[in-house]
């Protein structure tokens, strides 16, 4: 049996739920609840002292982080999607994966998550950083998408980590008319049958974004 600790609403959660729903994989959900967080978090520990989310369960095995979670589900529980193909299109997926988490995800975070320090820990040169490399990030991968996906014509490891990112981040930072590519390629994600699905499961949770959800998406 597969575990999946996990928030609807968080962007690496959605990473590997895409994933999961997409393959059509059977597992168990544990989900946080807001509410009652202490059970969740006790048990996340005992695996993951980090108390890091998402974190996969394979016979009681702990899988950690969101590429390797995916790496997994391809190796011992596939499905019909290739997650990272082999040889050079593989070694691609694999750095745009890298690229959407630590230049697009991570930077997003940055920006949207500190309203919630205390005020007098507020990082405002960070915050103005995460925003300037977000743009960065957008100017340099408008030219290097292909199509329809990332990396080419299949669905892949790379699009699992874009669709959270390019999602949120372009709540944080529009990407705006300047980058056309980017933003048809942020709309064929989110018409993607797993991501529409991890979308509408957060929807509910919107209010907790802190810098206000946008009405759209």
């Amino acid at each position: 049996m597969l575990v999946l600790f996990g928030h609807p609403f968080s962007s690496f959660t959605q990473k590997a739920l895409i994933a999961l729903y997409a393959d059509e994989t059977e597992f168990e959900y544990r989900a946080l609840d807001v509410e009652n967080p202490e059970p969740f978090f006790a048990e996340l520990k005992s695996y993951w002292p980090f108390g890091k989310f998402p974190v996969l369960l394979d016979d009681g095995r702990a899988v950690i982080e969101t590429s390797c979670i995916i790496e997994h589900l391809q190796a011992h529980h596939r499905g019909p999607n290739e997650w990272i193909p082999d040889g050079e299109l593989g070694r691609r997926v694999r750095f745009l994966d890298r690229f959407f988490d630590l230049y697009v995800m991570e930077n997003m975070q940055k920006a949207a998550t500190d309203p919630l320090r205390p005020e007098e820990s507020r990082d405002t040169f960070g915050v103005d950083r995460a925003r300037t490399n977000l743009n960065t990030a957008y100017d340099w991968i408008e030219g290097q998408l292909s199509e329809p996906w990332a990396a080419g014509e299949a669905f892949t490891l790379a699009d699992c980590a874009a669709a959270p990112s390019l999602f949120y981040a372009d709540w944080v930072e529009p990407i705006g008319d300047a980058r056309p590519n980017l933003a048809a390629y942020r709309a064929r994600l989110l018409a993607h049958p797993a991501v529409v699905r991890c979308v509408d499961e957060g929807r509910h949770y919107r209010h907790f974004f802190p810098l206000g959800a946008p009405d759209r998406d």
